[in-house]
């Protein structure tokens, strides 16, 4: 029986642009444009996701899609370390013009919609939304924003704010306890990777 996330063989021949070590991705997430992809270590992608690549999608290290959420990368998209995305969330990078000035939809030619709004979406490290949120174009999140559950976020939120509502709007300040946490769990990454390689060194002679 298939585990439920691709193993490292398959995530090589899917053609991701590339991937770190401990990326699960599940067998039934769906991915476009997998050669403008990329991600880093220790990320995870749940069931029913759609990852568009479109112009980049980035993923850094520690990074988790929620199930049923959809990165369109149509402007670009990037989350840096540490950022995630709730189930049911979805990024548009790329939007067309419902004004009545192009014309709209995927079936379209691009020179058709000649309002086309596309603009990079960036999550900054330890950034994140909650479930159901949607984030349009050319929005940034700083380091540490945080986003409640069924948010539109249309603009750039600050660091280590709360934001809420639609349109998203500031709420509180965030704490930055988690960065000791961060630097802690770096520590403790690099001790565990450093005891493996004297392992496996010490393996090595004995053969």
């Amino acid at each position: 029986m298939k585990n439920s996330y691709y193993n490292h063989s398959e995530l090589a021949k899917i053609g991701l642009k590339c991937f770190g070590q401990n990326v699960l991705i599940s067998r039934k997430a769906s991915i476009y444009n997998p050669e403008v992809i990329s991600m880093g270590n220790n990320v995870r992608v749940d069931d029913f996701c759609i990852l568009s690549g479109g112009k980049y999608i980035k993923l850094g290290s520690f990074v988790h899609i929620g199930a049923y959420s959809a990165l369109f990368g149509g402007g670009g998209i990037e989350l840096e370390d540490f950022t995630g995305m709730s189930p049911r969330c979805i990024l548009h990078s790329e939007n067309d013009d419902f004004l009545g000035r192009s014309l709209t939809g995927p079936t379209i030619p691009r020179k058709y919609k000649t309002h086309l709004k596309s603009s990079p979406i960036i999550f900054r490290k330890h950034s994140g939304i909650g479930s159901a949120c949607t984030v349009l174009p050319g929005v940034e999140l700083g380091q540490g924003a945080i986003i409640g559950a069924h948010s539109m976020v249309v603009k750039n939120c600050d660091s280590w704010s709360i934001y809420a509502g639609s349109p998203a709007q500031r709420k509180m300040r965030r704490s930055r306890k988690m960065l000791e946490l961060e630097s802690q769990l770096l520590d403790d990454l690099k001790s565990f990777q450093q005891i493996n390689s004297k392992s496996r060194l010490h393996e090595k002679a004995s053969i």
